[in-house]
């Protein structure tokens, strides 16, 4: 086959600087998108209103259109979990949020996280991140011309994502993620099973891994 004619890969969205996890705002705008079911709403109302009581309108603006970026990759009934949840549930399904989101996000948590906890590796640290940013790079030009001021940003905000969902220690250990049974429900029925983010042993079912 001419490689001129195959495909290119397609980009990396690479613009998860603002924040890390979330928490705090998605909890306040997800009960606002079971009334509206829209998110562009959402967004509007919580632009308008400032929600997220941001300090300027440029932060409030910036920081409802992540969380809503964030939100929307997950489907209607995850919303309506995450609403009525533990903070540990809502902060795996805010990290599967963030892994649906940026697809290097994901593949960082499959390829690297999951891969390591699975192998018995233990600790996981910025030289994991840099390590996937070069082999992904050989097939993505945004990340062979990233700024390294831009790479820094980039994995710091992962690792402080990692940290708030618990799936890792200020130390630099993975802690396992130990899922209830209705987020492991949720995650299972898609295809590919979203439990591949985690570093855990769990499958189709909680309490399944032995």
């Amino acid at each position: 086959m001419n490689d001129a004619l195959a495909p290119s890969p397609r980009r990396y969205a690479l613009s998860f600087t603002t924040g890390a996890l979330l928490a705090r705002e998605a909890a306040m705008l997800a009960p606002v998108y079971l009334e509206e079911r829209d998110w562009e709403r959402v967004r509007n109302r919580a632009v308008e209103g400032n929600l997220l009581q941001a300090r300027t309108r440029s932060t409030g603006v910036r920081l409802v259109r992540e969380t809503v970026a964030r939100l929307s990759a997950l489907t209607g009934d995850e919303v309506e979990l995450l609403v009525d949840t533990t903070a540990s549930e809502r902060s795996y399904l805010l990290w599967v949020a963030a892994c649906r989101r940026y697809e290097l996000i994901g593949e960082f948590a499959e390829e690297v996280l999951r891969e390591r906890y699975l192998t018995l590796a233990l600790t996981l640290g910025y030289e994991d991140f840099d390590s996937l940013v070069r082999a992904k790079a050989l097939w993505h030009e945004e990340l062979a011309t990233i700024k390294e001021s831009t790479l820094q940003k980039l994995r710091s905000n992962v690792f402080k994502m990692l940290q708030e969902a618990g799936l890792l220690s200020d130390a630099g250990y993975i802690i396992p993620a130990v899922l209830s049974e209705r987020v492991v429900a949720t995650l299972s029925a898609r295809r590919p099973n979203d439990m591949r983010f985690f570093p855990t042993k769990q499958t189709e079912r909680a309490g399944a891994a032995r």
